[in-house]
C-alpha cells in the first residue's frame, strides 16, 4: 500500500513538472531531467550495450523530450510517453547502424568475496547483452524500469497481448542464454 502511495505521489509530481514545462518554466524541465536521468540512462545502457551508444541515445531522448513536451495532452501518461520516446530513439539508432552481429561483452571474473546477489545481477546483465535488442528492451522496460504491461504497450506502440508474448519469449531466451554460459545455479 505504501509503495502505491509513493508511486501515486511520484506520478503527480511528474504531472506537475510536465505542466510547468509546458508553461515554459526552465527550472521545471531541469527538475524533470534530474528525476528521470537515472532511469533513462539505465535503459539506454541496457538496450545499447555500450557506453558511447548509451550516451548518444540518452542525449537524443532528452532532445526529443524538449521538442515534444508541449504536445503531451494526458500528463498522467508521462512515464510511458517518455519511454516511448526512448524506444523510438533506440529504433532510429538501430536503423542508422549497419547490420552487424553485436559482439558479446567480455565476461569479467567475479571476486569470490562478492555477494551472491551481485553475481546474479552481473549474470543477468551478461545474459541481457546476449539477447537481440527487441528482447533486451522488453525485459528492461518491464523488469528493470518497472513499467506495467499497459505502459510497456503504450511506450512501444504495440498491443498488450504482444507485450505478454514478447515477455514470454524474452524470458525463455534469457534463461537459455544464462544456462548456456553457466550463469545459473
Amino acid at each position: 500500500m505504501q509503495r502505491d502511495d509513493s508511486q501515486h505521489a511520484s506520478r503527480l509530481a511528474d504531472e506537475l513538472l510536465v505542466v510547468r514545462c509546458q508553461l515554459g518554466e526552465r527550472d521545471a524541465f531541469d527538475a524533470l531531467v534530474r528525476r528521470w536521468a537515472g532511469p533513462i540512462s539505465g535503459y539506454a545502457g541496457r538496450v545499447t550495450g555500450d557506453a558511447d551508444g548509451a550516451a548518444e541515445l540518452t542525449q537524443d531522448v532528452w532532445l526529443r523530450v524538449v521538442r515534444g513536451i508541449g504536445r503531451i495532452e494526458d500528463t498522467s501518461r508521462f512515464r510511458s510517453w517518455l519511454f516511448g520516446i526512448a524506444h523510438r530513439a533506440f529504433a532510429d539508432q538501430l536503423r542508422r547502424k549497419y547490420r552487424a552481429a553485436m559482439p558479446l561483452p567480455a565476461e569479467d571474473d567475479v571476486d569470490a568475496g562478492e555477494s551472491e546477489a551481485a553475481f546474479d545481477v552481473e549474470a543477468v546483465e551478461r545474459g541481457l547483452a546476449r539477447l537481440a535488442p527487441v528482447e533486451r528492451e522488453i525485459l528492461t522496460l518491464f523488469y528493470l524500469e518497472e513499467l506495467a504491461i499497459d505502459e510497456v504497450a503504450t511506450a512501444l506502440s504495440i498491443p498488450t497481448g504482444t507485450v505478454k508474448s514478447r515477455l514470454h519469449r524474452a524470458r525463455k531466451q534469457l534463461r537459455r542464454a544464462l544456462e548456456s554460459h553457466g550463469d545459473t545455479q
